[in-house]
């Protein structure tokens, strides 16, 4: 698989991941049912997937990799917290202005990431 095509899997994947990320967060600040929906449950997990692997297999491709390159460590350790709060947002969070500002942050983060991704550059503002 080309370069080219891998990197449009990857932000495509990317995209998709955030407008449902997004989504869901509106869904539960309305108390919406359809967070209950099955689709929605499996969905996150198969985007998220398709998302992980083409930046794996393109961290390969290009030879830069977590723990060497510190853009994309930077990117890794973001990662995680995103996964970490978007956890507390659907999951854990006990109350409900705890699950919005986890969402809230979720998407600041995942804002970072990109920035990161667009300048390979994990100290975009310092």
């Amino acid at each position: 698989m080309s370069y080219t095509v891998l990197k449009m899997i990857h932000v495509s994947s990317v995209i998709l991941s955030y407008l449902l990320f997004l989504t869901r967060g509106i869904w539960m600040m309305r108390s919406s049912a359809q967070l209950q929906q099955r689709w929605v449950k499996i969905m996150p997990h198969v985007i998220d997937t398709v998302l992980l692997t083409s930046a794996i297999v393109l961290a390969a491709l290009i030879q830069q990799y977590p723990l060497v390159d510190s853009w994309l460590t930077a990117k890794v350790a973001g990662l995680l917290l995103y996964i970490g709060l978007g956890m507390t947002a659907f999951r854990f969070g006990k109350t409900y202005t705890i699950k919005v500002s986890a969402w809230i942050m979720a998407q600041i983060v995942f804002f970072y990431i990109i920035l990161i991704a667009l300048t390979k550059n994990p100290t975009i503002f310092l």
